[in-house]
């Protein structure tokens, strides 16, 4: 039996969303279960054993206002997550400094917390990539090889 995947979003202007519905359909499409929350409270997903946080940069490197409160309350939760594997698509841009910083602090946190980070991050710079649900779906065998 294939594990049920949680995909977390964080966005902004809507394109991390539109990125993880189509990888949600890719994966149900394979037969995984999916379950697709967008801007979750840690309640919603403290108990999902893997995660799949697309996430776009917002402002001066920091998670989008709806993952925002997730991220902050996990840094303050009081056990480990080491049932916890994850993944992470980022979405950025290269003109700044800060390009994907929402991908290494939610990276960082699972980490720091006991999780496992299955495979590298799929960092998109947005300047460069015209069909990132097509990247991202390119890059997901590389995630789904490892469950």
């Amino acid at each position: 039996m294939k594990p049920k995947i949680c995909i977390i979003t964080g966005s902004t202007l809507g394109g991390a969303e539109y990125v993880a519905e189509h990888i949600a359909d890719v994966l149900e499409q394979q037969d995984y279960e999916v379950r697709l929350e967008h801007g979750p409270s840690i309640e919603d997903v403290i108990n999902e054993k893997c995660w799949l946080v697309v996430t776009s940069t917002h402002g001066a490197g920091e998670l989008p206002d709806n993952i925002k409160p997730l991220f902050e309350k996990l840094a303050f939760h009081s056990k480990p997550l080491t049932n916890l594997r994850f993944a992470v698509i980022g979405l950025g841009n290269s003109d700044y400094d800060t390009f994907c910083h929402a991908v290494n602090k939610v990276e960082q946190l699972l980490l720091a917390k006991e999780a496992l980070q299955l495979c590298d991050s799929l960092r998109m710079d947005m300047l460069h990539i015209n069909d990132p649900e097509q990247t991202a779906e390119e890059w997901l065998p590389q995630f789904t090889n490892q469950l």
